[in-house]
C-alpha cells in the first residue's frame, strides 16, 4: 500500500483515503495500484460490506498527475492498474460511497458517477478540464454523464469544462446531498448499508444498476481514445504549458 493511500475498517465500512495533500491529491500511479488493491481485498473479505472514497480537507482529487501524463506523451505507456482500477470500480460488487470536500477534478468528479451514494461539503467543485488538456472524457463519463444528467449538461461539464459548485453537482446528480461534514455523513450511510442482509443488498443495488456491459464497453473505448489523445500534439502542448504554469 502507498503511503499517498491510506485504507481503515470500521463497522464492515471500508474507507480510501486519497493522502497526497501537497499535490491537491493529484493521482500518479502508485495511488492507482493501491486503490485498485484496496477494492480488490475488500471485494474478497465478506467482512466489508461498503467502501467509502475520502481525501483530504480540501481536495478530494486534483485529477491524474499531469507528469504521469507527460511521461505516457513522451513514448510511455497507459499504465495497466489505471484501466485495471476503472473496470474494478465499474463493476464492484459491494456499495461505493464518496466523501468529496474541496477539489473534485477529472477523476475526481467521474468516479463519482460509479458511486450509490456521494455527498459534498458546501464549499466543493467540480470540473473535467479533458479538452483543455487536448484529451477526452474517460471512465465510462461519455455514457453516464447524458443518462444521469442530461445531454446538455453533460456536455458542459465533459466538453465546455465548466465549474459546476455543490449545489449543482446536486442538481445534475453527481452527489446526493451537499451536507457540512461529507465524511461522517457518508460514514453513516456506509455503516447502515453494512448492517443490511448482503445478499438481498447484492440483489437490490444490481438492479438498481443494471447491465454493466455498456458500461464496461464505453470504458475500454474511452480508454483507447484516451491513449492516442495523450500522444498528440495538443496534449503534449497543453501538458507542457500546464507544467511551466
Amino acid at each position: 500500500m502507498s503511503e499517498l493511500m491510506e485504507t481503515g475498517t470500521e463497522d464492515g465500512v471500508l474507507t480510501i483515503r486519497m493522502n497526497r495533500p501537497d499535490k491537491k491529491n493529484a493521482l500518479n500511479r502508485a495511488m492507482y495500484r493501491a486503490m485498485l488493491e484496496a477494492l480488490q481485498a475488500a471485494s474478497a473479505d465478506a467482512a466489508i460490506r461498503a467502501v467509502v472514497f475520502a481525501g483530504v480537507p480540501g481536495a478530494f482529487s486534483a485529477g491524474n498527475d499531469i507528469k504521469d501524463f507527460l511521461a505516457i506523451a513522451e513514448g510511455g505507456s497507459l499504465p495497466a492498474e489505471t484501466g485495471d482500477f476503472l473496470h474494478l470500480v465499474a463493476g464492484f460488487d459491494k456499495p461505493m460511497l464518496a466523501a468529496v470536500d474541496g477539489l473534485a477534478i477529472g477523476i475526481g468528479t467521474t468516479l463519482l458517477m460509479h458511486c450509490d451514494l456521494a455527498y459534498a461539503s458546501p464549499q466543493s467543485v467540480f470540473r473535467t478540464p479533458f479538452l483543455d488538456l487536448g484529451i477526452t472524457p474517460e471512465a465510462a463519463s461519455s455514457l453516464i454523464a447524458p443518462r444521469i444528467m442530461g445531454d446538455q449538461r453533460a456536455f458542459a461539464l465533459l466538453v465546455l469544462g465548466e465549474n459546476f459548485d455543490a449545489e449543482e453537482a446536486r442538481q445534475a446528480g453527481l452527489v446526493y446531498r451537499v451536507v457540512d461534514d461529507p465524511e461522517a455523513t457518508a460514514a453513516k450511510a456506509a455503516a447502515l448499508l453494512a448492517k443490511k442482509p448482503p445478499e438481498a443488498l447484492r440483489i437490490a443495488r444490481d438492479l438498481l444498476r443494471g447491465r454493466r456491459e455498456d458500461v464496461l464497453a464505453r470504458m475500454d473505448q474511452e480508454l483507447e481514445i484516451f491513449a492516442g489523445r495523450l500522444r498528440s500534439n495538443e496534449a503534449r502542448a497543453a501538458f507542457a504549458a500546464f507544467l511551466n504554469r
